[in-house]
């Protein structure tokens, strides 16, 4: 059960990647864009090349979370390595954009990744020995 919940926050963070990477990419230069990042119209249009490609690293991010979750309980590493990763990159954007970002993208990837490491311990199914 516990191990579907998991599973569950992986699958969020990762389409909260994919949000990321559509404003970051698709929609800086937009009312909605500018208004999520607090930019003006000039600051968005001279920066949106470097907003696109910081949308691509978070779809990698997305990418490597929903690709930790096809691989089934073999996934268990990648999930840890891209959720280290998403963690990294909200402390830093935290301490270096806004604070915001550490409530929005770090702390629930540091729970999530603290649930999939307990579940990887502790959440184990039951192994029955069946006697032919």
């Amino acid at each position: 059960m516990l191990s579907q919940i998991a599973n569950l926050l992986v699958a969020l963070i990762a389409l909260l990647h994919v949000y990321f990477l559509m404003l970051e990419m698709f929609l800086w230069t937009t009312p909605r864009g500018r208004r999520t990042f607090g930019t003006t119209p000039e600051f968005a249009q001279q920066s949106k090349v470097l907003a696109a490609n910081q949308g691509l690293y978070n779809g990698f991010l997305a990418a490597g979370l929903v690709w930790s979750l096809c691989l089934g309980p073999a996934g268990f590493g990648v999930k840890v390595f891209f959720l280290i990763c998403v963690v990294v990159a909200g402390l830093y954007g935290g301490f270096t954009a806004s604070r915001k970002i550490l409530f929005i993208q770090a702390i629930p990837a540091v729970v999530t990744l603290a649930l999939v490491t307990y579940t990887q311990m502790y959440d184990m199914p039951v192994m029955r020995c069946v006697s032919v």
